[in-house]
Parts: C-alpha cells; structure tokens; sequence
C-alpha cells in the first residue's frame, strides 16, 4: 500500500499525545499529525470530543485550526482511515464502561506504564504545538512502533484543579508503513482479507491503540512565542484581538465551548497578508446540545451549563475557580485575560518555569494570583483597566477608553454582565474604530 503521510520529525509533547511535522505524500502539503493514545477511559473520552469538535469546525474559519483527516491505529503495522460522520464504537464503547475494551497486549503494556507514572499539580494543562515553526530537516523518518511509549501525561480534572501525569520516554523497534491510504482517502476503509478480520467484530474495530489527527501546520508557533518574540506593535495586537474574537463566535455559534482558551493553545500561521492565528487544542471542549433550555443562538448556549473543573489557573473564570456550574461565558472571561494581555503585554513566569506567559493577573505582595481567583474571592474587586503598574520599555500603547470598557465588561465577576461571543465580535470592531477616531 501507498504512503499518504510521512513523518518528518517530532515537534512537541504535551499532555496527552505526541506531535510530528509531516508531509501528504501525493501532494508534499506540510501537516501536523498528532499520536493519541487510548490507554485510559478518562483520555479516549477526551479525544472523542476533541475528534468530535474538530469535525464540526470543519475546515470552515481561517481562525480556527483544520482536520484533514483520522486514523485508527489498530495495530503495530495498521492504520486505518476513519470514515466521515463515523466515531470509532470501540472508544466509545470503553468510555461508557469506563474500562478500555478490546485491546490486548499493546494496552496492557503502556498501562504497565501509566501505572508507574507520578502525580504533580500543575495549572498548566498545555498541549504544547511549540516546535511547529522551527522545521530544519527534510529526512523522512519513520513512525514508532505501537511499543514505543512517549513521554506522556495524562491529566485528571477534578473539582479540586488538574494532575498531570508523566512518564520516560521507552523506544523499541519502528514500522516501516503506518500512515496509509485507500483508494478513496478517507471516504471508506480498505477492504481486508479474511486473515486481518481478527481485528474486527461486526464491523466495529476493537483493537484501536491510538487515534491520529492529521491537521494543518502552524509555522508561527503559539501565540506566547509569536508575540514575544517581537517587538510591541499595536496593529498585530489589534489584529490578533480582532481574530480570536471571530473565531471564538464562530465557535459558540456552532454551539462548541472550549473551556481552555490561553495562548499556548492559539497558533500561528504565517501568511503573505499577516499572520493569521488559529484556535487549536479541543480536548477540553463540549458541545452544547441542540436548542438548549432557550431560545437559539447565544442565548440558549449561555443556559447550559458545566460542572467540570477545566482549564489553566491565570485564564479561568471566578464561577470556575469558585466549584460553581458555568456556562460559555467562561470562555468570554478567558478572551478577556488573553485580550488585556496582548494589548498591554502583561506578562508573567509561572512557579518553577523560566518561560515567559501572556496573562493578567494581581499582585498579592510577592505573588501572582489568577485573575479569576481574585474575582472569585472578592467580586467587587477594582479592575484596573489599562494597568497601572507597568512593565520595562518597549510596551505598546495602552488600549483606548472603548476598548478598555470592553475588557472590563469580558472580566466581570458576573457572567451574565459580560457580552456574548457573537456580541464580542462586534463589539470588538466598534470599539477599535472608536479609538482610532480619537
């Protein structure tokens, strides 16, 4: 069989998965294809509503990120395309029972090593993209073998915050052709002889070691290395403002909440025009049921809500921090604490990391607290919008009174009192223009 990808290099490792750069091999289009692996009930589920979101957008807005297409691993050597409108019943069977189903050996080997594996708390939650921009080699490397086991990190949200989970990386042996196509690419899976039918049951695959997301490549990296990489410039501020605005509505008109919106998980994609920023990473994201309690549109989304804990400390909202059910409107808050960051660049080093974030914050004498949490504590706390207490030159203009308004409406302690997406995105534009006029 044909190759349809190649694998050209790793580029990142996060908290679930593995990311490469690679090539379509018909057409030598660079993609990123991102190894997941269905070790555990708790991340298949997971992956299904990452699966499941990243469909829905389809390739349909320049800012959000693309599927090309899915693969089941179902063993060391097989790679099968996912049909369109298809969900793999075997994850979804593994996730109702709550216990993997079906997968033999190669499970029980990478839960030998899961189960060695240390907890940590962290309020990072990353899936990290960032080598996507500094591609140097043109080899074509081979994928690992299902025995390979990555550094991996499985996190467990809870009420309480996140743990994360790690483990050493362990190689053994390569396969020679993993990434394959059919004759018709994803439309339908390749028809085997009866000795591989083993791997099948009715129909339904049931040894599915990993999902592989085959997606566009970002060359920028996140949006952290993007922009401070540079020197202050209002216009690509404005611009990045502008971007996630539209895709954030576009989102929630599709009735998708992400839930760890930050800037890790934006990319950027370079382009002759500007750059273009992409919103990635939906593992975390939930689709809100059709029509809701309300009315359609935002209105209806803004009355369903959520109990899980997600997201990243400096980004989540008060409701969030404080245990409470939330609605979409958390992921308003956290467009805001990006927003003021971008604008002002407001920056900060988490404990223990020498990186420098984008995020807004307050100051409790020596120590950072989240703006949320602040919020959480105390909901008629003084935001204070532009900051007084700023950073060393070079720094951007601070934003105009419109704008500054507008962020202080996406931070309120009050969901409600903040602006919907699809009211965000026109506020956006107004607000710009109403500076500019000044």
């Amino acid at each position: 069989m044909e190759e349809l990808y190649t694998l050209e290099r790793e580029v990142g490792r996060g908290s679930y998965g593995v990311v490469f750069e690679g090539h379509m091999a018909k057409t030598g289009q660079r993609v990123a294809i991102k190894r997941l692996p269905c070790i555990s009930p708790e991340c298949i589920e997971l992956y299904l509503q990452e699966l499941w979101a990243m469909r829905a957008t389809a390739k349909n807005h320049p800012n959000v990120i693309a599927l090309h297409g899915c693969l089941l691993q179902t063993g060391s050597r097989t790679l099968v395309p996912l049909r369109s409108g298809r969900l793999p019943l075997a994850l979804v069977e593994s996730t109702l029972k709550g216990s993997v189903v079906g997968y033999g050996s190669w499970t029980e080997q990478e839960n030998r090593v899961k189960s060695d594996t240390p907890r940590c708390r962290t309020g990072k939650n990353r899936t990290n993209l960032s080598g996507l921009f500094r591609s140097t080699t043109k080899s074509r490397l081979r994928a690992k073998s299902e025995s390979d086991v990555f550094n991996h990190e499985s996190q467990g949200i809870t009420n309480s915050g996140q743990s994360r989970y790690e483990s050493k990386e362990r190689t053994h042996s390569e396969i020679s052709k993993t990434l394959m196509r059919t004759n018709s690419g994803f439309s339908r899976p390749r028809k085997r002889p009866a000795s591989e039918c083993q791997e099948e049951v009715n129909g339904v695959l049931r040894r599915c070691s990993a999902l592989w997301l085959v997606m566009e490549f970002c060359d920028g990296g996140d949006l952290n290395q993007y922009l401070l990489s540079r020197p202050p410039d209002s216009q690509r501020n404005k611009s990045v403002v502008q971007q996630l605005s539209s895709a954030i509505a576009f989102l929630h008109s599709l009735r998708i909440v992400h839930r760890d919106l930050k800037p890790d998980n934006v990319l950027v994609s370079m382009a002759p025009g500007g750059p273009h920023v992409k919103v990635a990473d939906f593992g975390l994201s939930k689709m809100c049921v059709e029509g809701g309690q309300g009315s359609g549109g935002d209105d209806s989304l803004t009355r369903q809500h959520f109990s899980s804990t997600c997201g990243s400390d400096f980004y989540m909202a008060p409701e969030v921090w404080g245990g409470l059910s939330y609605t979409a409107q958390a992921d308003i808050f956290s467009l805001g604490v990006m927003f003021w960051a971008v604008l002002e660049r407001i920056t900060f080093l988490e404990e223990g990391s020498t990186e420098e974030q984008l995020g807004a914050y307050v100051c409790k004498g020596r120590w950072l607290m989240p703006l949320g949490e602040a919020l959480w504590e105390n909901p008629d706390l003084l935001v204070s919008v532009p900051i007084k207490a700023r950073r060393a030159p070079p720094l951007p203009p601070p934003p105009g009174q419109a704008v500054c308004a507008l962020l202080l409406d996406m931070l309120a302690s009050d969901p409600d009192a903040r602006p919907t997406a699809a009211q965000l995105e026109r506020r956006v534009y107004v607000a710009m223009e109403e500076d500019a006029a000044l």
